[in-house]
């Protein structure tokens, strides 16, 4: 938006620029030539009244005298011809050129009594030259004619530095023009901009966002306003969602808890009961424990869904090795291989414990469905597009249909096992990943299990 704003201020001005500054400028040229013109008809009518007593007395000295001075004192150059058009005096004689000029338009009119005036271009002083001839009279007979030509160089020449002192004066108003409109532009862009930017923050999760009301045009104002409303209502509206789920699921681990100990209490009771209630007992144990669980990942996802921290550099290697190392001792007990290969020291963007968490709910998973005597693997890489580690398994793997719900909450494989998880642990992986501003997809691995993708931006 700035940039069209500056381009609409900047093609205005010139648009008036051109409108004002191009006619000047031909109007100038004009009337330096037609006082060019003037100021040689003035001079060759002069000179010509001048130059009668010589011609009619045939006194060639004193014409001679007169075409020299004026050629001294204004750098223009004199013919004067007799009546026949031979050459009776030249302010340059030097100069190359015929001794009769009778053959020339402006003498042939000028010895027929009419004034002459028109330019041309000398081919032997490469300019064009500006000239004026009329007939030199005794009463009303013409005795001879006189020409005047003066050079139009310098008359070319300052309108050539008015031409430039035009563009000069353009360049310096557009230059002006321009940082004012800059200043304009940025004032009206600025509270947009600012806006933009708490959009963006309030949609990466930070629902504190809040953009400052500008003193500007009412209509962004008035904006801003309502996008702060609509954050703070926002904001209200998901903070109560996620402390209703917190408070409902730290409320619920206690009297769990409790019935879990009264089931176990009772358990140790039925040593001579039938076995139909000791199953009972038993599966009340299980349905209690998959609750606990239950209420354990809504727990986890809630915090996660709350957290907002500002993202660091995170040293992939040590990390890795610490959850495999916190992870071995389970692997060992179910016969699974836990190895990690990283390449390179790679660092990558995320808030502190993020990843951490990240690891050990794809550890997880991995290995409550790795078969004994496989190996869960861990690796990670720089790409174009930054920093991939991976969690393959060899388990029994999952349909295109069933990884593409797999992120989704609650979502359980059908005909899994109903004391597996709570259907929560990728769910909260994929907020994790995202608040990182990375991404997480499922694809199959080469063992036929599981590969685990998790993209972050490197550091």
């Amino acid at each position: 938006m700035r940039r069209r704003l500056l381009l609409s201020y900047l093609s205005i001005t010139v648009f008036v620029l051109l409108v004002l500054e191009i006619p000047l400028g031909f109007a100038y040229a004009q009337s330096e030539r037609r006082r060019l013109t003037a100021a040689v008809q003035h001079d060759a009518l002069a000179l010509s009244i001048r130059a009668e007593e010589g011609l009619e007395s045939g006194n060639l000295p004193q014409l001679k005298k007169v075409v020299d001075t004026y050629q001294r004192d204004t750098g223009g150059r004199v013919v004067v011809v007799g009546k026949d058009g031979t050459l009776l005096a030249d302010s340059d004689p030097l100069r190359a050129g015929p001794r009769n000029f009778s053959s020339r338009p402006e003498f042939r009119a000028a010895l027929r009594g009419k004034e002459n005036s028109g330019s041309r271009y000398s081919a032997t002083l490469k300019q064009t030259l500006q000239y004026f001839a009329v007939p030199v009279v005794n009463g009303n007979v013409p005795i001879g004619a006189l020409r005047v030509t003066y050079p139009t160089s310098f008359v070319d020449a300052r309108i050539r530095r008015t031409w430039l002192v035009l563009a000069g004066v353009g360049a310096i108003v557009l230059a002006v023009v321009f940082l004012v409109s800059l200043r304009l532009a940025r004032q009206v862009t600025k509270p947009l901009d600012d806006l933009e930017r708490a959009a963006g923050d309030l949609g990466h999760g930070d629902l504190e966002a809040r953009t400052v009301i500008p003193a500007g045009p009412p209509e962004i104002r008035e904006l801003a306003e309502s996008f702060n409303r609509t954050a703070a209502r926002l904001e209200e509206l998901v903070t109560s969602q996620q402390a209703f789920v917190a408070d409902a699921s730290h409320q619920l681990r206690t009297p769990l808890a409790a019935l879990r100990l009264r089931l176990e209490n009772l358990e140790g009771e039925l040593g001579n009961a039938p076995e139909p209630a000791r199953e009972d007992v038993v599966g009340a144990l299980d349905e209690v424990a998959r609750l606990s669980r239950l209420v354990d990942g809504l727990l986890e996802l809630a915090r996660a869904e709350r957290s907002v921290t500002a993202t660091g550099p995170i040293a992939v290697r040590p990390l890795v090795d610490q959850r495999v190392d916190a992870w071995s001792a389970l692997a060992s007990e179910r016969d699974v291989d836990l190895v990690a290969r990283i390449d390179g020291d790679l660092v990558v963007s995320s808030a502190p414990g993020r990843l951490d968490q990240v690891l050990d709910n794809l550890l997880a998973n991995a290995l409550d469905i790795a078969p004994g005597g496989s190996a869960v693997r861990v690796t990670g890489r720089r790409t174009g597009a930054g920093i991939e580690l991976v969690v393959l398994d060899a388990g029994p793997g999952m349909s295109a249909e069933q990884r593409a719900h797999a992120f989704d909450r609650f979502w359980r494989p059908s005909g899994a096992d109903r004391n597996g998880g709570s259907g929560l642990g990728l769910s909260i992986v994929k907020r994790l990943v995202t608040a990182d501003g990375g991404s997480v997809e499922l694809d199959e691995s080469p063992e036929g299990g599981l590969a685990a993708r998790v993209l972050l931006r490197e550091w």
